[in-house]
């Protein structure tokens, strides 16, 4: 079993999810009383949410790099970061440890293809539904259309990321705004809809719908055990 990094706290409520899905999927494969491999480092969001909100992108990467420098000396074997938004440094992660980087945007692609899903709606911070780093990936590197919210609708998707899941607030009446952007992006041509922020899946579940939805935590979470046992394609 390799020894998964992950790069987490942005924010702690979804590397929780993280740290159980990883945790769950080894006892499920192993059995018995097996748990993961894992060393993490947990950074300070308040930190990283301003410097997103200024568009200092470069001071996140720094930041980003270092820490995954440390979780590469910590031991492990390969790392995850684990938030869609920070993908858009990725580049910086990478090429600042000799480890591989499992992006999170490459797990998402192949569950939608080998679900043959060539038209996809996206939710997730703003920054990851306007910018190209998560979306264009998906286009550029795997043939899939993306849809986005309308202006509005991306808004508010947005403000209940940040000022209620990131903290912890699990509020009905925004599940009940998810779900119609949901069915608005079914009735534009998505097939199905990816949860493109980590938190998301802490307010919406695929029991609370019929269109398909994508949880990137969970995706990601497979594609690192997967490699954490050699299973890897």
């Amino acid at each position: 079993m390799k020894t998964i990094g992950l790069l987490g706290g942005m924010s702690w409520e979804s590397t929780l999810s993280y740290y159980k899905a990883i945790n769950e999927r080894i006892r499920a494969e192993l059995g018995g009383l097996h748990s993961a491999k894992i060393c993490l480092y947990s950074v300070d969001f308040d930190e990283i949410e301003k410097l997103q909100h200024a568009g200092k992108w470069d001071e996140t990467a720094r930041i980003l790099a270092q820490a995954a420098q440390s979780v590469e000396k910590g031991g492990a074997d390969f790392l995850m970061i684990c938030t869609n938004t920070m993908h858009k440094v990725f580049d910086q992660i990478e090429s600042s440890i000799s480890i591989p980087v499992l992006h999170i945007a490459d797990a998402t692609a192949q569950a939608l293809i080998k679900d043959n899903i060539t038209s996809v709606g996206l939710l997730g911070t703003r920054f990851t539904m306007e910018q190209d780093f998560y979306k264009g990936r998906l286009t550029e590197h795997f043939g899939i259309n993306v849809i986005t919210p309308n202006a509005g609708e991306q808004t508010l998707v947005h403000d209940v990321i940040y000022k209620e899941l990131c903290l912890g607030l699990v509020k009905p009446e925004s599940k009940v705004r998810y779900l119609e952007i949901i069915d608005n992006l079914h009735k534009r041509g998505a097939q199905a809809v990816i949860l493109g922020c980590t938190e998301i899946a802490l307010l919406v579940q695929q029991v609370d719908t019929n269109i398909p939805l994508y949880d990137t935590a969970e995706i990601h979470a497979a594609r690192g055990v997967e490699f954490s046992l050699l299973r890897a394609p």
